[in-house]
């Protein structure tokens, strides 16, 4: 049996979509009632937990075979702190995994993840595959680049900025590169290595980096989505001082934007830095690694994107 931590997620709900079509036996760890029966409508079992709570997850892994960690943010709100959620909440998991005998890990970690990384997110996700590593179970861990479909934060937020006004705000140059993936490929991935029949396969322990056929900048990745869009409007690039000094006002021109019925994304200084950094592996990573060969962008947007998105 699969333990899926993050089942309800962006990146879960096609896992857990795929799964449900050939009888897999699968349980999830979800926060609340209601996406415990979101898990049950697919006819999976649903446990009540959360992985920053240690004594929550106390036998809810017993009986599993392989540990599926899914569970990662892209943004700190709160007290959900990258250190909390990535770095506490797998050691966590990781601890209960080893007291529940599981035979395999499975860790979403992130293409640039590593320990010496100036990002807070890169930092701790590699801090939390030194965990994954450090557990004596066998592991498998993907390094994805930017993984795309619809509900992806990353599209949601574009989707909402090139929405606003009568041009595009680009954040300097607009020419970091990245190697976009359409999620039901990463899901075509995942099923590659551990899907057997309607068991699973248990490997040695790997590490795998990975994203689509392209490397595409965010210039592009912008164009190509408004194509999708069916929206024609002009990139203005804006320097990345200048965007930073201006977040601290950002949460009133949030509220203004509500108040004009427009959703202005949040964003953050780590986040604008990012998008100058290129994001990229071997255009073939995942005909190497898996033996496909996943959508292109262009593609895959037609896949979840339409023009009254």
């Amino acid at each position: 049996m699969l333990f899926i931590a993050g089942g309800t997620g962006f990146i879960g709900k096609y896992l857990l979509n795929a799964l449900s079509k050939d009888g897999y036996k699968v349980r999830c760890l979800v926060r609340t009632e209601e996406k415990a029966a979101a898990c049950k409508k697919v006819g999976f079992d649903a446990v009540i937990g959360d992985i920053t709570d240690k004594g929550s997850l106390k036998g809810k892994l017993n009986g599993c075979d392989i540990l599926v960690h899914l569970v990662g943010i892209i943004e700190e709100k709160g007290g959900m702190t990258f250190e909390k959620v990535h770095v506490e909440g797998t050691r966590n998991l990781i601890d209960e995994a080893k007291r529940a005998n599981i035979k395999h890990i499975f860790y979403q970690s992130a293409l640039g993840a590593s320990i010496s990384s100036w990002a807070k997110y890169y930092k701790t996700k590699a801090e939390a595959e030194e965990i994954v590593r450090a557990s004596s179970i066998p592991y498998t861990i993907f390094r994805p680049s930017l993984v795309v479909g619809r509900g992806d934060g990353f599209t949601e937020k574009l989707k909402e900025l090139v929405g606003l006004g009568p041009f595009v705000p680009i954040p300097g140059s607009g020419n970091g590169k990245f190697q976009p993936i359409y999620v039901e490929d990463w899901v075509k991935c995942f099923l590659t290595l551990f899907s057997n029949g309607s068991g699973f396969t248990i490997h040695d322990s790997q590490i795998y980096e990975f994203g689509g056929p392209e490397h595409l900048t965010y210039n592009e990745i912008v164009l190509q989505l408004m194509e999708a869009m069916g929206i024609n409007k002009p990139l203005v690039h804006i320097p990345v001082k200048l965007i930073k000094m201006s977040l601290p006002f950002s949460k009133i021109s949030q509220e203004v934007g509500r108040l004009l019925g427009k959703e202005i994304p949040t964003v953050t200084g780590e986040q604008l830095s990012l998008l100058q950094l290129d994001n990229i592996c071997d255009r073939d990573s995942v005909e190497k690694n898996f033996g496909f060969v996943p959508m292109m962008y262009r593609e895959a947007l037609r896949k979840f994107i339409g023009h009254n998105s």
